[in-house]
C-alpha cells in the first residue's frame, strides 16, 4: 500500500545507524503527504489542547500529527541519525527509570525494546516531521515518544503514555541536544574521521612517490622559485592532519550531554542519578565517549559545541577546495594550460566538444566545500539564537552539522581513491616550466645582489630568453659557478614531500 511507499521516502537513509540526513528539500516527504488531514482513513487521537485526527496506519498520535500540519515547510524530515539516536537514549532512559522505580518493569521492558526498534531503523516512515519545526526540536521528541508508546502498546496489551512513560525524566530541551550530540559523534567516528585519514594517507603516499618531480612553485598565480610535486603533496597531506586533529579537538565537548538538566538546567523532576546512568548505557550501546554535561545551563542554553564541530567542518572544506583547485590548475590543459599532472579520465566531459576530459572530482570538492561552507553559515546563526535557558534553532543545526558530515566524508573517501591515488605527473614538463621560470633567477641574489639579478630578471624575460643564457652572456668570467647555482635541483631543499 501507499503507507509502505512514504516510509521508504522518510526512512531512505536510515539503513546505518546514525545516517545523515533524508531527502532534500526538493522532495515532497510521501509521508507528510499522507499525514495531511482528511487524506484517507483517520481515527481520533487527543492531546492537552484537543482532538486531533490521524491516519489510522500511522504509529504516531495527535502532537505529531499538529506538527506535520503545522509544519509543512520543506518536506525534509529530522535526520533519521538523530531519531536513532534519540531512540537509543529513549532505551536506556527505560530501563534506568525502572531501577530507579520511575516505571514499573513490565512498562519499561516494553518502552525499551520499542525504543531499540527504531533504533535500528525500524519503523523509519513514522517520523514524517520537517526538520524546520520548533526550535527545541519538542515535535521531533514527541513523535519518538508516540511511536515508541505505541509499539510498547502493542506489547504490553495496554496503552502506554508518551509523556508520562515514555518520557519520564526527560524533557526535550535536554534529551533532543543528547541525541544530536550523540548523532554528531558517531558520524564523526564512523564517516568522516575515517574517510580523511584514507585521504590524507594518500597524499602522503603519493608525496613519496612523486618526491623527485621538481616543478615550478608560484605565488599569487605568478611564477616563484622551484619546489618538488611531492613537496606539495606533502603540504596538502598536513592541512587534510590538521583538519583531523580540530574535527577530534571537539569531540570532548560534544560528548558533554544535557541530559538530565530537564526543562531549564535545573534537573526539575529527574531523579539523582538517572542522567549518569542513562549516559553510561547510550556509551556502552553506541561505543562513544559520553558523560553528563558538568553544567546543565551551559549544556542547554547554548549549544556552542556545534558551533565548534561546523566551523572545524568548515575548515576542512576550505582546505580540501584548495587542494582540488590546485590540482585541476596543474592539470589544465593539455595543450594551453600548465599540463604538469594528469588527473584519472573520469568521464566525457562535453557534450558537444568530442575527447574533452574535466576534473570533475575537483569540482565536486569546490561544490561540496561551498555547500558546506553554508552549511555552517547557517549553523552560526542558529547557534547565536539562544536565550537564556535555550537555544531554540536545535533541529537545523543538527541538520547542517550532519550534512556536512556526510558530504566531507563522501566527497573526500572519492577524491582519494578515484583521483589522488591515480595521479600522474608530467615529469619533463614538469622541469622544463620550472628551468625556464625567471624566478629561478632568486639563486643568484645572495651572491649578485637583489637589484644585479633583477635587471637580469627584466632582460631575460623582455628577450623571452632564460636566464641561464642571459647571465652566461653578462657574465661570462662568472658563469660556470653562476650556471650551477641555477640548478633546479639545488634550489628546492631536502624535503622531497615523503
Amino acid at each position: 500500500m501507499a503507507r509502505g511507499k512514504a516510509r521508504g521516502l522518510v526512512g531512505q537513509d536510515a539503513g546505518r545507524w546514525g545516517a545523515g540526513p533524508g531527502p532534500g528539500p526538493a522532495l515532497r516527504s510521501a509521508a507528510v503527504e499522507e499525514a495531511a488531514p482528511h487524506r484517507g482513513p483517520t481515527r481520533l487521537e487527543h492531546d492537552s489542547l484537543g482532538p486531533v485526527a490521524v491516519p489510522v496506519a500511522a504509529r504516531w498520535g495527535a502532537q505529531t500529527q499538529r506538527a506535520v500540519e503545522n509544519f509543512a515547510i520543506s518536506g525534509e524530515p529530522m535526520p533519521a541519525a538523530v531519531i536513532r539516536a534519540l531512540a537509543t537514549v529513549k532505551a536506556a532512559a527505560a530501563e534506568v527509570n525502572a531501577q530507579l522505580g520511575v516505571l514499573d518493569a513490565p512498562v519499561a521492558e516494553a518502552v525499551a525494546a520499542a525504543a531499540r526498534e527504531v533504533a535500528s531503523g525500524a519503523h523509519a516512515g513514522e517520523f514524517p516531521v520537517d526538520v524546520f519545526q520548533t526550535g527545541s526540536g519538542t515535535s521531533t521528541n514527541m513523535n519518538v515518544n508516540e511511536v515508541v508508546a505505541h509499539l510498547a502498546s502493542e506489547r504490553l496489551g495496554r496503552p502506554v503514555h508518551p509523556n508520562d512513560e515514555v518520557n519520564a525524566s526527560q524533557s526535550s530541551n535536554d534529551v533532543v541536544p543528547t541525541a544530536v550530540h550523540v548523532a554528531v559523534l558517531a558520524a564523526l567516528g564512523r564517516d568522516l574521521l575515517p574517510a580523511l585519514e584514507g585521504l590524507a594517507s594518500t597524499l602522503r603516499r603519493r608525496a613519496g612517490e612523486l618526491s623527485g618531480v621538481v616543478k615550478a612553485g608560484r605565488t599569487h598565480l605568478v611564477d616563484a622559485a622551484p619546489v618538488t610535486l611531492g613537496q606539495e603533496l606533502a603540504g596538502y597531506a598536513t592541512a587534510v592532519e590538521h583538519g583531523l586533529d580540530r574535527l577530534r579537538g571537539c569531540r570532548g565537548r560534544l560528548g558533554e550531554l544535557a541530559l538530565g538538566g530537564s526543562a531549564v538546567g535545573t534537573g526539575l523532576n529527574v531523579p539523582a542519578g538517572f542522567a549518569a546512568a542513562v549516559v553510561a548505557r547510550v556509551a556502552a550501546a553506541t561505543g562513544l565517549e559520553l558523560v553528563e554535561a558538568p553544567d546543565h545551563f551551559e549544556a542547554q542554553g547554548g549549544r556552542d559545541a556545534l558551533v565548534e564541530v561546523s566551523g572545524a567542518l568548515r575548515t576542512v572544506a576550505v582546505s580540501l577546495v584548495r587542494v582540488a583547485n590546485d590540482l585541476r590548475w596543474m592539470a589544465s590543459g593539455p595543450a594551453t594550460g600548465l599540463g604538469e599532472v594528469r588527473l584519472p579520465a573520469l568521464q566525457p566531459g562535453s557534450s558537444i566538444m568530442p575527447g574533452k576530459v574535466n576534473p570533475v572530482l575537483c569540482e565536486v570538492l569546490v561544490q561540496v566545500g561551498a555547500q558546506v561552507v553554508g552549511n555552517d553559515a547557517a549553523v552560526a546563526f542558529a547557534g547565536a539564537s539562544g536565550a537564556f535557558e535555550l537555544t531554540t534553532a536545535v533541529p537545523v543545526m543538527a541538520r547542517n552539522v550532519l550534512a556536512s558530515i556526510g558530504l566531507l566524508a563522501s566527497a573526500a573517501r572519492t577524491f582519494d581513491e578515484r583521483c589522488v591515488a591515480g595521479l600522474g605527473a608530467d615529469v619533463e614538463r614538469c622541469r622544463r616550466l620550472a628551468e625556464s621560470s625567471p624566478a629561478v633567477a632568486t639563486a643568484l641574489a645572495p651572491r649578485l645582489g637583489y637589484e644585479r639579478v633583477a635587471g637580469l630578471v627584466r632582460r631575460a624575460v623582455a628577450e623571452g630568453r632564460p636566464v641561464v643564457e642571459v647571465v652566461a652572456e653578462e657574465l661570462p668570467e662568472e658563469a660556470e659557478a653562476l650556471v650551477a647555482l641555477l640548478d633546479v635541483e639545488g634550489m628546492v631543499g631536502g624535503a622531497g614531500g615523503a
